[in-house]
């Protein structure tokens, strides 16, 4: 069974309309890009599947759950870190972590051992103790998605965590969400650097709140007879919006 499942999900904003009869599938242990432009409709997916937002009609599933009918339950077993992840800038790394720990209930007799992994994992360890505020921007998107993993969620829905951030920390940045997949978590990722779709098992083109193509990046470039994702991408968006 899929981690993650929409059916003809949709959800609008007055006459428009964001999110346009979605279907997908996400296996366990898989990255799963979302790429488009702005406005695509990525993010009022990702906030459609964490129970943020209620569709208008269609359904959807994750980890078993459904969004709308077991949305509280769903929250046990995912993490969502948005474009502006809530870090708090004058608290120290670890006093970060130890917040979210206490917003998921984590039991503080569990916590030492699972944050000395994340802080282990993300290269934060020499600065537990520094402000996130005195963070470089590459790690402060590594201390918020250590804050999101505190309560080890099965399923991680990440908007745009890299935008913004330079390649080295966006290569780090990936090398854990690599040690992450061996642990099969699953991975919804949407991104609009279409170098980093390249990594995704599969990728979704969304425009206009419609997905256009799903596939792997490589059998996507070979249907458009592309190089790269992006010239695919480029070309497959503009045969969409070529009138009819």
């Amino acid at each position: 069974m899929a981690t993650i499942k929409t059916t003809a999900l949709t959800r609008k904003f007055n006459t428009l309309t964001a999110v346009d009869n979605l279907n997908i599938e996400v296996e366990e242990g898989e990255i799963f890009g979302l790429v488009g432009p702005d406005g695509a409709g990525k993010t009022t997916t990702m906030r459609l599947l964490t129970g943020i937002l209620d569709p208008t009609s269609g359904e959807g599933w994750v980890y078993g759950k459904h969004i709308v009918k077991e949305a509280e339950m769903l929250k046990d077993n995912i993490a969502y870190m948005s474009q502006r992840f809530g870090l708090y800038e004058d608290l120290t790394v670890l006093e970060n972590i130890n917040f979210y720990a206490d917003i998921y209930c984590v039991p503080k007799k569990d916590r030492s051992a699972t944050i000395d992994k994340l802080l282990g994992f993300s290269g934060l360890e020499p600065f537990r103790a520094r402000f996130a505020g005195k963070l470089s921007g590459g790690m402060k998107q590594k201390l918020g998605l250590a804050c999101a993993l505190i309560h080890t969620p099965k399923v991680l829905f990440l908007d745009e965590p890299t935008n913004g951030v330079d390649p080295v920390s966006r290569r780090d940045f990936w090398k854990i969400l690599y040690q992450l997949l061996k642990e099969k978590v699953t991975i919804l990722y949407s991104t609009s650097y279409l170098d980093e779709a390249e990594r995704c098992k599969r990728v979704g083109l969304m425009h206009k709140g419609k997905l256009l193509k799903c596939d792997t990046p490589d059998v996507i470039k070979k249907e458009c007879s592309a190089k790269t994702l992006e010239e695919a991408f480029i070309s497959i968006i503009g045969k969409y919006d070529q009138p009819q």
